[in-house]
């Protein structure tokens, strides 16, 4: 089943069983995609999905942070759940272990020897890691190595 169609139906069964804040995250999550869908003019594909599932949880911590400095914390739990219901859609995040392996590799493969390259590193990695690791993860990695 595609992730679209997973949404649609635990937007259902958030319906059914009265949970509000899951049903607004979800409906967002809906109205992203749709809005994914027409931009691309196609029916997604489950990576498409998960390009707007990272987006949507980049916005949702950012909030956090933002709500945070600003000492609300009724504002960062709603956020918070946000983020754990977004999380239940994506992939299993790669390890340290693993993600530096990853970037061991696009360094060999592509000759970066300087942090001013990370942008040659961040092309090769970032179409394997497939919304298992997030740009900042993967540049701050990538600036430990090269500058080891």
């Amino acid at each position: 089943m595609s992730l679209f169609k997973k949404i649609e139906e635990q937007i259902i069964k958030a319906l059914k069983a009265g949970e509000k804040e899951k049903l607004t995250v979800l409906r967002g999550l809906k109205s992203d995609l749709k809005y994914k869908q027409i931009e691309i003019g196609k029916e997604l594909t489950d990576d498409d999905c998960i390009g707007v599932f990272n987006s949507a949880l980049k916005k949702h911590l950012d909030s956090i942070e933002q709500f945070g400095n600003a000492g609300r914390d009724d504002l960062v739990q709603s956020e918070q759940l946000g983020v754990d219901i977004i999380k239940e859609y994506l992939p299993e995040p790669l390890s340290d272990d693993e993600l530096t392996t990853l970037i061991k590799d696009a360094i060999a493969e592509s000759g970066a020897d300087s942090p001013q390259k990370i942008g040659l590193i961040m092309k090769i990695v970032i179409p394997k890691v497939k919304g298992r690791a997030d740009g900042k993860r993967i540049k701050n990695i990538s600036i430990k190595l090269l500058t080891a």
